[in-house]
């Protein structure tokens, strides 16, 4: 079976000191170490490099402050996500021998674990995403006319790697409508029916019951052993 995998769950007591925490697990995939949590951030906006160098971003932190939203920068990525607290989110980290190889592997196996996780909460999920979604990328599952409910991106260093991403449970309206303005500032095209969740398709409204659900599925047959962070 291998190294057991550290599956972790909660949260520690800041947006920073959750994010460190990420890191550290993700540096100890390094030494051999593979990791699991699914969660729930704080509530914050996350933005990417690539709003960050935005003519509009000092605007749209403001928008995000001005709703009670944490303003963060990732280092890799796409476009700017909101969490709103009870959003899920999700990081599967390992160890790798290579880092040139494997990405469209792990990004499949993550693809089917959680369209497993949400046919199990009552949802049918399928590759793809609406037009004007929000962090648009190739790798998002949405659910038919509901919209994008998960996104999936992944960082790749030497000797690990992270696949993660976000699920939306219940809070659609809320990331639709703080979305909004914060795309508008940055100029980009942004459908704020495009954002989808598990309840808007019909499934089951419960984030601890996502959480249960996807974690089991990420981990798969593999040992664990389980810690508890914070809240």
């Amino acid at each position: 079976m291998g190294t057991e995998v550290r599956v972790v769950r909660g949260r520690a007591a800041s947006v920073e000191a959750d994010r460190e925490f990420t890191a550290d697990l993700l540096a100890g995939a390094k030494t051999g170490q593979p990791a699991l949590r699914v969660w729930r951030p704080h509530r914050q906006v996350a933005f990417g490099p690539r709003d960050v160098h935005s003519d509009g971003y000092d605007r749209a932190r403001e928008i995000a402050d001005e709703r009670g939203y944490a303003v963060c920068e990732r280092s890799v990525g796409g476009r700017a996500v909101a969490y709103t607290g009870t959003t899920v989110a999700f990081a599967r980290i390992e160890p790798v021998d290579d880092m040139r190889e494997g990405v469209q592997q792990r990004y499949a196996t993550a693809r089917v674990d959680l369209r497993a996780a949400l046919g199990d909460l009552g949802v049918d999920a399928r590759r793809g995403e609406p037009e004007g979604s929000f962090c648009p990328g190739s790798q998002s599952l949405q659910a038919g006319r509901s919209g994008k409910l998960v996104g999936i991106a992944q960082r790749v260093q030497q000797d690990a790697a992270m696949v993660a991403g976000v699920v939306i449970v219940d809070d659609h309206t809320e990331i639709a409508e703080t979305l909004a303005p914060i795309y508008d500032a940055l100029d980009l095209d942004f459908d704020p029916r495009s954002v989808g969740s598990i309840a808007k398709a019909g499934g089951e409204p419960d984030p601890v019951g996502a959480i249960l659900r996807i974690e089991d599925e990420l981990l798969g047959d593999r040992l664990a052993s389980v810690e508890w962070l914070g809240e």
